[in-house]
């Protein structure tokens, strides 16, 4: 889809894109930025896919289409496009450090070059020199010769020691650029991209060594309503907390992630299902016995709850199909009464 929009955009129906793109955003509020801008394009663009199907969701629920809003859209699901200046500048900055070592490399080995054949002259003359004045005189020119190849040398091996540091730093640089592309900026949790490529990453090692592997789905419990009534940045604060305790729990090797609005994921490798529910448990009492305030005035919130659902996943099954089971039992537990963990195997089993 992503080449089919690049076709349009560079085609005769581009302008009108754009004219329905500015339409779409100015009848749903949002500020016509280019990030925002860049966003609506993709979504107009393939209206069913994830990025379109997200933005429907938040429309749907009425929130904001905030700054923080768009960031996360972005990160999750345009990472390249943001990735792309950040990889050009990286790509510059190597271009600039290899260049000044080649030059520097190039010198020292001209002068290694022209040092050798001081030497050559100097064996030569050496031979023939017969009194002591021309022996002093080519002594001079080798320890002249000699401090010229020690400084360039000496040059070489600053400007690699500052290439080497300025390599290091560029690489820091983007292993948090791509630290920042997979994570949720409101939660720090992982981000949707990022859960996927865990979760297929996950099934693709649990096939190689036959291992056991689990995905729960987790819910806060009327959280549209709990927006509505307190407003979108206290309902960020709950995201926050929610987040927050799911990160506790989340230690090596399992990963929390923020699949979208107010749902959560979480993958346990190699865990038993017992283990898996115990978590998902530990984690809904916690958020249910806590009395949350408002920030700003100090109101009593009350008490936020939660539901989850988990598939242990059976061998072969794809990671779609593993969400979809996961999704099942997530239902389950908000049909049954929410604040509750459903599992898919006793769902099977009772079916």
């Amino acid at each position: 889809m992503a080449a089919q929009l690049e076709t349009t955009l560079r085609g005769p129906e581009a302008y009108g894109l754009a004219r329905r793109v500015i339409e779409a955003m100015e009848a749903a509020g949002v500020w016509p930025t280019p990030l925002n801008f860049e966003i609506w394009v993709h979504y107009l663009g393939d209206p069913e896919g994830p990025l379109g199907r997200e933005i429907k969701r938040i429309l749907a629920a009425s929130e904001p289409f905030t700054e923080a809003t768009a960031d996360m859209l972005a990160a999750e699901y345009l990472p390249r496009g943001r990735l792309t200046e950040e990889i050009r500048d990286a790509g510059r900055v190597l271009d600039r450090e290899l260049s000044s070592v080649s030059d520097a490399i190039s010198k020292a080995h001209k002068s290694q070059a022209a040092y050798g054949q001081t030497l050559d002259k100097a064996a030569t003359s050496i031979e023939a020199v017969g009194d002591g004045a021309g022996l002093q005189a080519i002594v001079t020119g080798l320890t002249s010769a000699t401090r010229k190849v020690q400084r360039e040398n000496e040059t070489l091996e600053k400007r690699l020691d500052a290439s080497t540091r300025e390599v290091a730093r560029l690489r820091e640089h983007l292993e948090q650029v791509r630290r920042d592309a997979m994570t949720d900026a409101l939660t720090n949790l992982a981000n949707r991209k990022a859960f996927d490529e865990h979760l297929e990453a996950a099934c693709a090692r649990a096939d190689a060594e036959d291992g056991a592997l689990t995905l729960a789905v987790l819910d806060i419990d009327h959280f549209k309503r709990f927006n509505d009534t307190w407003g979108h940045q206290t309902g960020d604060q709950v995201l926050r907390y929610v987040a927050s305790v799911m990160g506790r729990v989340a230690q090596d090797p399992r990963i929390a992630a923020r699949y979208g609005g107010e749902e959560f994921a979480m993958i346990f490798p190699k865990e038993s299902l017992g283990q898996v529910e115990n978590a998902l448990e530990a984690i809904r009492k916690e958020i249910a016995s806590r009395s949350l305030r408002r920030r700003s005035t100090d109101d009593e919130l009350g008490a936020v709850t939660l539901s989850a659902g988990f598939a242990r996943r059976r061998p072969g099954e794809t990671a779609s199909a593993l969400l979809d089971r996961a999704d099942a039992a997530l239902y389950a537990s908000k049909h049954a009464g929410r604040n509750r963990v459903t599992s898919a195997d006793r769902l099977d089993q009772a079916a």
